[in-house]
C-alpha cells in the first residue's frame, strides 16, 4: 500500500469497504470540510484537499487497485491534475494558485452542488457569473373593510410610505445623461478569485459589492442608490370572500431594490368589522333567526335576509329552539372560485318578556289544555 497517505483511514472506511460504502463516507466528510461551508478555516481546506484526494483514487477500480498494490501518484501520494474528477489545475495563471474543478455528477455530492455554485455558476469554485441585484424590501399594511365588502370583494386605495425608484434615474443610481459602467476589478462577473494557500475561490467583488458594475458619478436626487423615500399611491384589489384576518401578497408592489434590483412584495392585513347580525364561519353565512312561540308552535314562513337578497324560509311546526336550516350557496365565496358555501339559519324562539292580562289568560289556557308533560323522561 502507498506508504505516504492512508486514503482508507482519510475517508474512515474499512480496506475491504464497498463502492457505496466509500462514496457516502466522501459525500459525509465533503459537505463537512468544503471551503465555501468553512470560510478562512485553512484546516478545513486542507482536509478537503486530503478527502478529495483519497475519494478520486479510491471510487475508481483500476486507481484502488493500484494503490493496494503499492503503487504511487503524481510522486508524492496524490493525484495530478486532470486526475479524477476533480482537476487540480493551475488558478488564473498565478504562480503558486491551483484551483480546482469538479467535472463528475454535482448530484455525487448531494448538497455540495449547491455549495459549488455559492458565488458562481457550473461545476467551478472559480468560476463565477455576475450576482443578482439585490431585491428591495417587503412591506405591510392594514385595510379596514366591511362584511359585505369581505364578502364581493373591493379595490382599495392605498398610500404606501417606503423606498420608491428614484424618478431622476429612474433607479440606475446614475447622473442624468450616463449609465453604470462594467467594474474593471471583476470584469462585469460579480466575482473576483482569492487565493487560499493551494486554492482559488471566488467571492463578491469588494469593488462593486457583487453588482459587476459601478457608478463614477452618482445620481444627485438618490445620490447613487437608485432609490428614494417617498409616498405612493396604488390601488390593490381585495379578493371575494376574504376573511378577517387574511393576508394578501401583491408582487413588486414593495420598496424598489437598490440600482434597479426587483421591488420586493406588498403585504395587506384585511381587518373585516362585523356585521350587525351575520356571523361567519369559514364559507358559511350564519343568522340566528328570531321565530315567536305561535310560529313555532304552529308553523309559518318566513322572509330571510341573505348576502344576495331576500328569500323565504318554512318553519316547520312543532320547530324547537336551536333548529337549524340550510339555505344551498347563500354563503361566502369559497377560495379560488369554487363556488359559494351555505347559509346556516339557527331558529331561536322568543318568549315574550312581558304580557297583557288577556295573553295571559290564554296561555293559562293553553297550559290546562297541555297534556304532555316535557319532563316525564326525568321521573323514570
Amino acid at each position: 500500500m502507498n506508504g505516504s497517505k492512508d486514503y482508507y483511514k482519510t475517508l474512515g472506511v474499512d480496506k475491504k469497504a464497498s463502492e457505496k460504502e466509500i462514496k457516502d463516507a466522501y459525500r459525509r466528510l465533503a459537505r463537512k470540510y468544503h471551503p465555501d461551508a468553512n470560510p478562512g478555516d485553512k484546516g478545513s481546506e486542507e482536509k478537503f484537499k486530503e478527502v478529495s484526494e483519497a475519494y478520486e483514487v479510491l471510487s475508481n477500480p483500476e486507481k484502488r487497485k493500484q494503490y493496494d498494490s503499492g503503487g504511487m501518484f503524481a510522486g508524492a501520494g496524490g493525484p495530478g491534475p486532470g486526475f479524477g474528477p476533480f482537476d487540480f489545475g493551475a488558478a488564473g495563471g498565478r504562480p503558486g494558485s491551483r484551483s480546482y474543478t469538479y467535472s463528475g455528477d454535482l448530484g455525487d455530492l448531494g448538497d455540495l452542488g449547491d455549495l459549488f455554485n455559492l458565488f458562481g455558476g457550473g461545476g467551478g469554485v472559480g468560476g463565477g457569473r455576475r450576482r443578482q441585484t439585490p431585491k428591495g424590501r417587503d412591506l405591510q399594511t392594514d385595510v379596514n373593510i366591511s362584511f359585505d365588502e369581505a364578502l364581493s370583494g373591493i379595490t382599495v386605495p392605498l398610500t404606501i410610505r417606503g423606498k420608491s425608484a428614484c424618478p431622476t434615474c429612474k433607479g440606475s443610481g446614475a447622473k442624468a445623461g450616463t449609465l453604470p459602467k462594467t467594474c474593471t476589478t471583476c470584469g462585469g462577473r460579480g466575482s473576483v478569485s482569492q487565493n487560499q494557500g493551494p486554492f482559488a475561490f471566488s467571492r463578491p467583488c469588494p469593488a462593486c459589492g457583487g453588482r459587476g458594475t459601478v457608478i463614477e458619478d452618482p445620481c444627485e436626487t438618490c445620490r447613487g442608490s437608485g432609490a428614494v423615500e417617498m409616498p405612493r399611491n396604488i390601488k390593490v384589489k381585495i379578493p371575494a370572500g376574504i376573511k378577517n384576518g387574511g393576508k394578501v401578497r401583491f408582487p413588486g408592489k414593495g420598496e424598489a431594490g437598490p440600482l434597479g434590483g426587483a421591488p420586493g412584495d406588498l403585504y395587506v392585513n384585511v381587518h373585516v368589522k362585523p356585521h350587525e347580525f351575520f356571523k361567519r364561519k369559514d364559507s358559511n353565512i350564519l343568522l340566528d333567526l328570531p321565530v315567536t312561540f305561535p310560529e313555532a308552535a304552529l308553523g309559518t314562513t318566513v322572509e330571510v335576509p341573505t348576502i344576495n337578497g331576500r328569500v323565504k324560509l318554512k318553519i316547520p311546526a312543532g320547530t324547537t329552539d336551536g333548529r337549524k336550516f340550510k339555505l344551498k350557496g347563500k354563503g361566502a365565496p369559497k377560495p379560488k372560485g369554487k363556488g359559494h358555501g351555505d347559509m346556516i339559519v339557527t331558529a331561536r324562539v322568543v318568549v315574550p318578556k312581558k304580557m297583557t292580562g288577556k295573553e295571559k289568560e290564554l296561555v293559562k289556557k293553553l297550559q290546562e289544555l297541555e297534556k304532555e308533560d316535557p319532563r316525564a323522561f326525568l321521573s323514570e
